[in-house]
């Protein structure tokens, strides 16, 4: 089995080596991975200049690259060039990464949307994610990503992508996993603001996360804060289905043929 490995916080990251070591036990790896930190890149990817991308070692890689482009363009780009090599890709892999990416922050997420876009080039994919910016355990994180590959692979089709976040605590400490649903991911959302030496004002965005009082830890957001590992099913999908039929009804905005 082949294996495509891309993240979002750079192929020095501590949280990909993780991963790599741990899938390469069980498949071969081939990382594409930024050459920098992209945090918050969502799904973007670069058409206004051309990419570069550098051959690197890896440990536990059966090959690396380093891309200077987006999350995204590491696995759109990963993909074809692995195929121009002769090499199927079965699945693709994006994390670890150093911080949550659990509700609606999925949708900002480069971690994610490099694993979505292995579903939009045909394959399986999964998200693996460490909720602390200042990650150290990985364990729990790694054991979950190989059994998604030796359990959940032959199940999973090419249109969902495994979204799995993980305590930033040793496995005993952990209070069990939860596969969930997303939530409304929540900030207290601030502004720093900053003269700089010309005089124009900078913003520098932060915040911190809502706490919730409610205990449903079929909700990823709320499984989380209760110290829960929580693995979710993703789809690029984003129709309200349920409104189709309604919005069919409305006056001015029914089904018309030419």
């Amino acid at each position: 089995m082949n294996l495509l490995v891309a993240n979002d916080d750079g192929i020095r990251a501590e949280g990909i080596k993780h991963l790599v070591e741990a899938l390469s036990a069980k498949a071969n790896v081939y990382v594409f991975a930024p050459d920098s930190q992209r945090s918050g890149a969502g799904h973007g990817i670069t058409v206004t200049r051309p990419i570069t991308c550098t051959p690197v070692m890896f440990p536990g890689a059966d090959a690396a690259y380093m891309v200077d482009g987006t999350p995204a363009d590491c696995v759109k780009f990963g993909m074809r060039i692995m195929e121009r090599e002769g090499i199927k890709i079965d699945m693709v892999y994006s994390g670890i990464n150093h911080g949550s990416n659990l509700g609606t922050d999925t949708l900002y997420s480069g971690t994610v949307s490099a694993a979505i876009e292995g579903n939009l080039c045909g394959v399986p994919a999964c998200a693996v994610s460490v909720e602390s910016h200042q990650a150290c355990h990985f364990d729990m994180a790694c054991e979950l990503a190989v059994r998604t590959l030796e359990e959940g692979y032959m199940n999973l089709d090419r249109m969902t992508t495994i979204n799995i976040n993980t305590p930033n605590l040793p496995k005993e400490e952990i209070a069990g996993v939860k596969i969930a649903r997303l939530g409304i991911r929540e900030y207290d959302n601030w502004f720093d603001e900053k003269e700089s030496a010309d005089g124009t004002l900078q913003y520098s965005y932060s915040g911190a996360p809502v706490e919730y009082g409610s205990k449903n830890t079929e909700i990823d957001v709320i499984a989380s804060q209760e110290k829960y590992a929580t693995v979710t099913p993703l789809q690029f999908d984003l129709t309200n289905h349920h409104m189709i039929a309604m919005i069919k009804e409305w006056g001015g905005m029914k089904d018309e043929d030419n």
